[in-house]
This record gives structure tokens, C-alpha cells and sequence, in this order.
């Protein structure tokens, strides 16, 4: 992958999620599809407005949530001046792309699969589910602290069985802590693969307990980026043999057992 992948593509839609106070704080970004030759769930773009001056000088990175032959959606959270500046946005606005980058979820059709998404991390989710040939072998847990309306929770819940619990107070989390355990023990007795995205808190806990029950476990890291290509070097990670390795070419996806978080 290089930046001669990078194209500028059209706002399509800039969309609020969710009605509450929270309202502003997600939204999705749909942008004009590129000419690219395919993609996979668990890949990502970087993205950086045209008119964005020198004080914003890196673009952002972002799971693809869903793409087709007419658009690419991104699920966003506003949570800095990037975001903040993606958020106003306005359809017809140009936007340079270069993706997709990095690798993707592990895809076994016939295996009983679990997504465990943290907040934001439900991103790929979306996509995973929508290209998924049997989406009756997939099941979603996701915990968030935001309003569950802010995520595309029911969407997906449709299409695959799914649970939620939301923290609010410190009992929440040892409940969150203690559902993750039973479905990752589950899931490792009857042979099954386990997918997961979200903040590093969650993904240390997806691997402590894929260790402990000798779980098949994919991690999907959001370490900050400001290239996506493996040229600065600000991503960096180590590999379960200690060695330094760029997440944005030899990942976002890692198995939980290859990685140090």
C-alpha cells in the first residue's frame, strides 16, 4: 500500500447518531466509493479533509464500517479538533482517502463466531456482519458507556443475536468483566473464533481470558496514527517474540496470543 492509493472522494453524508445528549458526539461520514478493487471487514482508511490548513497537518485513521460499489461509511466519535472539524462537514466537500489499509478479521463461515466490541470499537462490526455468509453463526456483545441508541448496536442485532450492557457505575464493569469471561470460555470449549475491537482496557481483558482458556481470539488495535502506510512509525507495537511492528501494515488485526497490549 502507498499514497498513490490516496484519492479524493466526495462527502456524501454527514449523519448524527443517536437522539440524546450524546446527539453530535457520534455521527456517520459517507463518502463517495473510490476505485478501489474490493476490501475486507477490519481494514481501515485515513482521512484527510482538503481545505484543512497546516494546523491540522496528519490525517485520521478509521475503521471502515460498511462499503458498497457507491459509498464508504465511517462511524465516527467527536472526541478532538479532527473529528470535530470531520463533523462539519458538508455533502459535496472533498475529502482525501488512501486506503484500504492494513489486514482484516478472520472469516470462518461454518464457525461459531463472537464479536466482543467496545464502545466506538463496533465500528467494523457492521461490515463484518453484512459480507458474513451465515450471520446465524455470529453473536455480538457490546459494552459502552455512551446511550446505546449511539451505536449501531440494533442494526446489527437484527441480523445476529446480540447483548449490551452499558457502564454506568463500578458494579457495571465487573459485570461486563465477568459476561466477556463466560462467552470467551464458551466459545473456546466448542472450538470457536473470537473477534474483538475497542479501547486498550478491553482488548487486555479479551486477552487475558483467550489466554487462560486457549481461546482462537483476534484483536483489533487503535493505536494513533498519523500516515497508515508504516512510514512514521508512530503506531509501532510488539509481537508476542518482543520484536517492533508497525499496527498500520501488519495489522489492525492481531491474534491475541501475537501481540504485547
Amino acid at each position: 500500500m502507498s499514497l498513490r492509493n490516496c484519492r479524493n472522494v466526495k462527502v456524501l453524508e454527514v449523519s448524527p447518531v443517536g437522539q440524546s445528549k450524546a446527539a453530535g458526539e457520534f455521527f456517520e461520514l459517507k463518502l463517495e466509493y473510490p476505485d478501489w478493487d474490493g476490501w475486507k471487514p477490519g481494514q481501515f482508511v485515513m482521512i484527510r479533509p482538503v481545505d484543512w490548513e497546516l494546523d491540522l497537518l496528519w490525517g485520521r485513521p478509521f475503521s471502515i464500517c460498511s462499503a458498497d460499489g457507491e459509498s464508504v461509511t465511517l462511524f465516527i466519535q467527536n472526541v478532538g479538533r479532527g473529528t470535530s472539524r470531520i463533523a462539519q462537514l458538508q455533502p459535496g466537500d472533498m475529502v482525501a482517502m488512501w486506503g484500504p489499509l492494513g489486514n482484516s478479521f478472520a472469516m470462518e463461515p461454518e464457525t461459531p463466531t463472537l464479536l466482543l466490541a467496545g464502545g466506538i470499537g463496533i465500528a467494523p462490526f457492521r461490515g463484518y456482519v453484512e459480507s458474513h455468509p451465515h450471520p446465524e453463526n455470529l453473536q455480538l456483545f457490546l459494552a459502552h458507556r455512551m446511550p446505546l441508541e449511539c451505536y449501531p448496536f440494533e442494526t446489527l442485532s437484527d441480523k445476529v443475536e446480540g447483548q449490551c450492557i452499558i457502564e454506568e457505575k463500578p458494579e457495571d464493569l465487573d459485570a461486563i468483566i465477568n459476561t466477556m469471561k463466560g462467552l470467551i470460555q464458551e466459545y473456546a470449549e466448542k472450538g470457536g473464533l473470537i473477534l474483538s475491537c475497542g479501547p486498550t482496557p478491553f482488548m487486555k481483558t479479551v486477552q487475558r481470558f483467550a489466554n487462560e482458556f486457549d481461546a482462537r481470539a483476534q484483536v483489533s488495535l487503535e493505536n494513533r496514527m498519523a500516515c497508515g502506510v508504516g512510514a512514521c512509525l508512530g503506531c509501532v507495537t510488539k509481537d508476542g517474540e518482543g520484536h517492533h511492528v508497525q499496527v498500520c501494515t501488519k495489522g489492525p488485526v492481531f491474534w491475541a496470543d501475537k501481540v504485547e497490549l
